[in-house]
């Protein structure tokens, strides 16, 4: 039996049976690696060696600071604050979401979570001013998937390291920068598209009528501050970091510990590291080798970067860009580009994965499009038909988004910075 075929079977079934099962697909991964490890005689220790201990500590310290922030409503009343700089311009309203949400998302809170943060404040906006929800919604997004590849953010962090276990170091920036390129231009593509420029209102959210920062509130953004300069400074491991300033944090009574602690997405940390256990077993086995070889079949060097950054895409509209997607296709980034003579960029690849996969959680399918739908739906009241509609039109986004970036990749943009 080809036990490589059998591994990547097992990736597809498991994220097949979290999609339609409604489970989550780390769970489902874990269990299959330890079936699939004893049929192919591995030791325990092997199979546990696929949980990726240093990726799980910086996971997880950054989401403990960032819950604090967000269980005392700083990280809220901050947003709040920002949008209200539009004033009466309520066409800016959509740009100055766009930068704070990739703002707070690159200095450490990551993608799903800023997500989370924005969507409801974002979705009132756009009721209480009757702006389009179909322009404020993928802007939100869009703006967080740009932060998020940060190199102190969640999902930078985990594409950072895909990427390093397969020997393609030195893209922290590089890569970050593409993501900002990538989604910055479908953003404002959007505002033009979807007439943001027009947008105007009678009323307006003034920070007169905003309470000010509490003392708890200004030490967490001191802290936060203090976090992302010191891991600037001196590249000490941002989880490890962020432990120390959160311990602090609680220590000063900024927040509720145990609701701080609550508020860490533990789902989604089993997912990324539960992945990863099966992942470990996929690439020992040859399937990951297996998947490149497929890919490189009908790939050239011109074509390698959109039809792998289209592939990530639709993959993403079924399951996690972070846990599933980018797991799955950054390890076989190595072996694409070496079948290829090195005519293609390892980052070039890795980019095109990670933006076009983002880009696609603008379905209301994914995380960032239902967090949207559901905001929405609860400030405007609106009807069943209309949501249906909203769910369409949202879809449609998401599928326009993916092309968007599949023609970004094809145009050897992520290419622009020589690596």
């Amino acid at each position: 039996m080809n036990l490589g075929l059998l591994s990547l079977a097992a990736l597809v079934v498991a994220i097949a049976l979290g999609f339609f099962r409604k489970l989550n697909t780390g769970l489902i991964a874990i269990a299959f690696a330890v079936i699939l490890g004893k049929f192919a005689g591995f030791k325990d220790a092997s199979i546990i060696s696929g949980w990726s201990t240093k990726l799980f500590i910086m996971l997880l310290g950054v989401t403990f600071l960032f819950s604090i922030a967000q269980t005392n409503g700083t990280l809220e009343l901050f947003a709040r604050k920002v949008v209200a700089l539009a004033g009466s311009r309520t066409n800016l309203i959509p740009i100055a979401i766009y930068l704070l949400t990739t703002f707070l998302s690159a200095i450490g809170p990551g993608t799903i979570p800023v997500m989370a943060l924005i969507a409801p404040i974002s979705m009132a906006l756009a009721a209480e001013l009757s702006i389009s929800p179909l322009l404020l919604a993928p802007i939100g997004i869009l703006g967080a998937c740009a932060g998020g590849i940060s190199p102190i953010a969640p999902t930078g962090i985990i594409g950072v390291q895909l990427a390093a276990k397969q020997g393609i170091t030195g893209i922290d920036l590089p890569y970050f920068y593409n993501s900002l390129m990538g989604e910055t231009l479908f953003a404002a593509a959007l505002y033009f598209a979807l007439g943001g420029y027009k947008i105007k209102s009678v009323k307006k959210l003034s920070n007169a009528d905003l309470p000010t920062f509490s003392r708890d509130q200004w030490i967490t953004m001191v802290g936060i501050a203090v976090m992302v300069v010191v891991v600037l400074l001196t590249k000490l491991n941002v989880g490890l970091v962020a432990f120390v300033t959160g311990v602090v944090l609680l220590g000063l009574k900024v927040a509720d510990e145990r609701k701080s602690i609550a508020g860490i997405p533990w789902g989604t940390l089993i997912l990324v590291c539960g992945v990863g256990v099966l992942m470990n077993l996929a690439i020992k086995l040859k399937g990951i080798a297996m998947l490149a070889k497929f890919l490189a079949s009908f790939m050239t060097p011109a074509s390698a970067s959109p039809i792998i950054g289209l592939t990530a895409g639709i993959m993403s509209w079924f399951s996690s860009t972070s846990g599933v997607v980018m797991p799955t296709l950054i390890p076989t980034v190595a072996e694409l580009a070496n079948s290829m003579g090195g005519q293609v960029s390892s980052l070039d690849l890795v980019s095109a994965i990670t933006m076009t996969a983002h880009t696609a959680g603008i379905s209301p399918a994914s995380t960032g499009g239902a967090l949207a739908l559901a905001s929405y739906a609860a400030n405007a009241h609106i009807s069943g038909a209309d949501q249906n509609k909203l769910f369409l039109q949202m879809f449609i986004v998401a599928v326009c988004g993916v092309l968007f970036m599949t023609l970004i990749a094809g145009l050897g943009l992520y290419r622009i910075w020589g690596i």
